[in-house]
């Protein structure tokens, strides 16, 4: 861990940026990059989700901590309070990663053309950095600042490479694959919100807010509103690639089969629901979460995506 973080974070992000002394004042957002990022990593260590951590005071992080609040019960601005909670929680927003060998094993190029991809058997990271930054649920241009000595693009087992401080970390290796969950009768009183107005997935048991992730939904003629019901849940999946299916939510007799993989479009973990070729997913694309639209389901990171089993099963 850094212990002059301020100074690491002053010399890395740039002598321009203000630098507070920590302390969190009543009814003002922070502006300080550390306090932001702070703020980001205990939020999302709360499974309340900031999106990709990035220093920003964005929609996702003042929507995260308003989800937190009311979580906690209090107002939904109530900046000071939250701040001091991550000050306590979170005395060094940054720490390391040393690349291992079997990481970078763990990254190899993906051919552009979709046949192309269908005839492999996974769908792997195509960088160190793209690998990284959803380890540690971060933006990859943040973490190229995070790491200006150091170039991710030539970077390989040993070196060391300045990560958030998650909770979670999400280990690509450690997700079982094609695992089915089964109905957990624990979960039953447990639903999920799905706002497309705010993009926002809230999570429930009964009338307790629980946890807050970021989405991108589906084109509004393809998302049924209304009621679902989850029928199925599994890590790993395969996707049906089907041009026509993705543009109009009609299947084609033209598609092809893409094996899973951290890059495969629907990430490493799907949720099924009782409308046709709708879920709760992953995503081959973490930056797009909350900016562009899907095709028809409702689309998470995959690091908050692998989450979702905590609370939620088919049922």
């Amino acid at each position: 861990p850094y212990t002059n973080r301020r100074r690491f974070l002053r010399l890395t992000l740039g002598s321009t940026l203000f630098i507070s002394s920590g302390r969190a004042f009543a009814g003002k957002r922070p502006t300080d990059v550390e306090q932001i990022l702070r703020l980001q990593v205990f939020l999302d260590n709360h499974h309340f989700s900031p999106g990709a951590i990035d220093g920003h005071m964005g929609q996702f992080t003042r929507s995260a901590l308003a989800f937190y609040n009311l979580h906690k019960k209090r107002r939904e601005d109530d900046w000071s309070t939250t701040l001091k909670e991550a000050e306590q929680a979170i005395p060094e927003s940054l720490t390391t990663h040393r690349i291992t060998k079997a990481e970078s094993q763990l990254i190899a190029p993906l051919p552009e053309s979709i046949a192309e991809r269908a005839k492999l058997k996974k769908l792997p990271y195509t960088s160190l950095s793209e690998f990284i930054a959803e380890r540690y649920h971060v933006r990859e241009s943040f973490l190229a600042k995070l790491n200006r000595d150091l170039n991710l693009k030539t970077a390989g087992a040993g070196d060391l490479v300045v990560v958030p401080h998650v909770k979670e970390v999400f280990r690509i290796e450690g997700i079982p694959k094609l695992k089915h969950f089964p109905e957990d009768a624990s979960k039953k009183a447990c639903h999920v919100f799905v706002d497309t107005s705010k993009r926002v997935a809230s999570i429930y048991r009964s009338t307790t807010l629980l946890a807050a992730f970021p989405i991108t939904h589906g084109r509004p003629s393809l998302v049924p509103r209304g009621r679902w019901k989850i029928q199925n849940m599994l890590t790993t999946p395969t996707f049906r690639w089907d041009e026509r299916m993705l543009k109009e939510g009609r299947p084609s007799e033209n598609f092809h089969i893409l094996p899973p993989g951290p890059n495969n479009p629907v990430g490493i973990l799907w949720a099924g629901v009782n409308k046709r070729g709708i879920g709760l997913h992953g995503t081959d694309s973490p930056d797009t979460i909350g900016r562009s639209q899907s095709a028809g389901c409702i689309r998470f990171a995959n690091w908050d995506a692998i989450r979702l089993p905590q609370f939620l099963s088919p049922g």
